[in-house]
């Protein structure tokens, strides 16, 4: 059957990207409704309003891919995370870079059309759970869209760069940001947020397209009773929170995307986790609409339904995972579905018309949480005690088996292709102490916590990364293949028969899609989280991709992630015997830390200083202050060190987005942070020295 099924997208012609829609210069709701056809252009951040990321393109193909060489590279002058996907539209390229940075390029050359730079405040970056990256574009009636990370939304000529017009989607007093990229709906654009940690009440709202003006806005979590309720959705969901919950925002942000059946005129998007992420913390109950996955009429903003992925989550698992449309033959039943790989280690099949529960399985190996799912309901079968007010080892790990990076469903195949991480641990142990603290991050975690079940998670089997090809009808896996890294990046599928994904470890690999056989690869020189995407110049096919390793693994940096490479970023762009090189800027420290200064503090004062650069210095400069893409402060210098309390609680460089912690530490914490990285300089020199 799959061999049929390809053989029958293989009869595309190889210059399919001549018989692109591009009658009109304009994209409006007909040329975005019929993406699929407009093989030559990616107008939209999946490409069609399905979300699907295949492309019927296939010159590059399983036969020719061994050809596929570099055409063009532009770096992008940061070591932060690029996690957009680029569109493309009649030979321009649009993307955005860290900072909300957006260019247009000439997607055959290179060549840069214009830059916009939004001028985010740097110091926002201390209400930035993740990177300052930003996921994309979105292209309308002659605009580009961007959110950007201090919450604005702004509409760009798209053959200028100018200013159209530009609204505040939140109040900037409150640390709301965004990264994700806005969705078209019917002359509306729609964007989410972010913040659920600082303790923001979530929300999606939609803008006029030409004007900005504000259309609708939908909670997702309840508000003050008090004050009423929004809607008769929200009454409903407050009847699952306990206690003032209000008064902390209650959290599940949808910050990762939204997504669009024109048919149906239904937006759907994924919630995150409620404030803090502990049920006992916020006084039980399923925390509605935290964790879950929502529909809205795109007219109103009306709920239509919801489904929750995790009741009463515990783990930090938001639902915000991509969300990917697709009509299949379930039980012999022709079924209009939206599928989700979701956090919490499971993949579910979900009627898209009714929020209904078709399906869902466990992707991952080691899955703890939870022993499977209510195959009628969906509600998971939670694994007993795991959610008490005491610490636990749970799988998957906050980062989940899988998060924001982009899947892809080829309707050649059938299947559904995403990075997947087996085995993560998490050692959750609750703060009993824990009061909600608005100038900080609200996890509820016990930063105090230095018990048994570190060593246990140390111990652990380490996880592994894989690229998954997944059946959602059998939901079971086809294939899968390991990479030396934890974390890949996001997928592409071809009616060539292949799957293009970058990971952590810098190298571009291509898959034949059904079965998984590495047919080519390319180091580009850095870290890739983002999805690759393809297009076509004059009848000849490219392939683009965002190099920049970043976000949250990479800044963290946490042990057991496998290869990482760390580095300057770039776009890349191939084709069909292109003969560019590469040569990326040298990056890091070849040589082991130099100590410029000694500490005369005594060794619990080292220690409490490690527990405090851990909880929150090691979420921007690696645990352990082993950095990935971040300065790494084992290097620091003398003046460095010396004013350390200056640039932590001054904010001596709150302008290059080191913020100031005064609100969070006192100078006796930061000094004995400084103790504990001077022992850790030196600790790190003795290591290299000793081998």
């Amino acid at each position: 059957m799959l061999k049929r099924q390809v053989s029958a997208w293989a009869l595309l012609p190889a210059l399919l990207g001549l018989a692109s829609c591009q009658g009109s210069n304009t994209v409006d709701d007909a040329k975005l409704r019929s993406a699929d056809q407009d093989t030559g252009n990616w107008l939209m951040y999946g490409r069609t309003y399905d979300d699907h990321r295949f492309s019927p393109l296939n010159q590059v193909n399983e036969q020719t891919v061994g050809k596929l060489g570099l055409a063009w590279s532009r770096e992008m002058g940061t070591t932060r995370g690029l996690e957009a996907t680029p569109l493309v539209e009649n030979g321009v390229l649009y993307t955005t870079g860290s900072w909300s940075v957006v260019q247009a390029l000439d997607a055959k050359t290179g060549e840069v059309r214009w830059t916009y730079d939004p001028k985010v405040p740097r110091e926002r970056a201390y209400f930035i759970c993740c990177d300052v990256v930003n996921r994309g574009l979105a292209l309308y009636q002659g605009k580009v869209y961007v959110a950007t990370l201090d919450s604005r939304l702004i509409a760009l000529d798209e053959k200028t760069g100018s200013v159209v017009w530009t609204a505040a989607t939140a109040d900037p007093s409150k640390p709301y940001s965004i990264t994700s990229a806005p969705r078209i709906a019917k002359g509306l654009v729609v964007i989410g947020n972010a913040a659920g940690e600082y303790g923001a009440r979530g929300y999606v709202s939609a803008y006029d397209a030409e004007t900005g003006k504000q259309a609708w806005r939908t909670y997702t979590v309840p508000g003050d009773p008090s004050k009423g309720f929004e809607s008769k959705a929200l009454e409903t969901a407050a009847k699952s929170w306990s206690g003032e919950y209000w008064k902390t925002g209650g959290g599940g942000n949808p910050w990762e995307g939204v997504a669009y059946d024109p048919a149906l005129d239904l937006l759907y998007f994924g919630t995150s986790n409620a404030t803090a992420w502990y049920r006992a913390l916020r006084g039980g109950g399923d925390s509605l609409y935290t964790a879950s996955i929502l529909a809205v009429r795109a007219s109103n903003g009306e709920v239509a339904w919801y489904f929750q992925t995790t009741p009463g989550d515990n783990f930090d698992y938001d639902a915000t995972q991509p969300l990917v449309q697709a009509d299949l033959t379930i039980g012999g039943r022709a079924r209009k579905v939206i599928m989700q790989a979701n956090k919490n280690g499971f993949f579910y099949v979900l009627d898209r018309e009714t929020g209904e529960f078709i399906s869902g399985a466990p992707f991952v190996s080691g899955v703890s949480w939870a022993t499977g799912l209510d195959p009628k309901t969906g509600r998971p079968l939670e694994t007993p005690g795991v959610a008490e007010m005491k610490p636990v080892l749970v799988s998957p790990g906050p980062d989940g088996g899988h998060n924001w990076n982009s899947i892809a469903f080829s309707p050649a195949t059938g299947l559904v292709y995403l990075a997947a991480k087996s085995g993560t641990q998490f050692v959750h142990a609750p703060d009993p102490k824990f009061k909600y603290n608005p100038d900080s991050n609200n996890l509820g975690l016990d930063p105090t916590y230095d018990g048994p079940l570190n060593a246990k998670m140390v111990s652990m089997p380490p996880a592994k990364g894989e690229l998954v090809a997944w059946d959602p009808v059998k939901q079971q896996a086809a294939w899968r293949v390991g990479y030396p890294s934890l974390v890949g990046g996001g997928v592409l599928a071809t009616a060539g028969n292949l799957v293009f994904q970058g990971r952590a470890d810098g190298i571009l690999a291509a898959y034949r899609a059904t079965d998984g056989m590495q047919l080519w690869q390319f180091d580009a020189g850095t870290g890739i989280m983002a999805p690759p995407m393809t297009y076509t110049v004059d009848g000849t096919q490219y392939l683009s991709v965002m190099v920049g390793w970043g976000g949250s693994p990479a800044l963290f940096n946490a042990p057991g992630s496998g290869t990482v490479k760390p580095g300057y970023g770039r776009i890349l762009t191939f084709t069909l015997g292109g003969a560019a090189t590469l040569k990326p800027p040298a990056y890091g420290h070849p040589d082991p830390p130099v100590p410029v200064l000694t500490t005369t503090a005594p060794a619990p004062v080292v220690h409490e200083g490690g527990m405090l650069f851990n909880t929150h210095c090691a979420g921007c400069h690696g645990i352990n202050a082993v950095a990935g893409p971040l300065p790494d402060l084992r290097y620091s210098n003398k003046a460095t060190l010396e004013g350390i309390e200056d640039i932590v609680l001054g904010g001596k460089r709150a302008s290059l987005g080191m913020p100031s912690f005064q609100k969070i530490l006192d100078a006796k914490q930061v000094h004995a942070i400084q103790a504990y990285l001077i022992t850790r300089t030196r600790e790190s020199a003795k290591q290299v020295q000793s081998k």
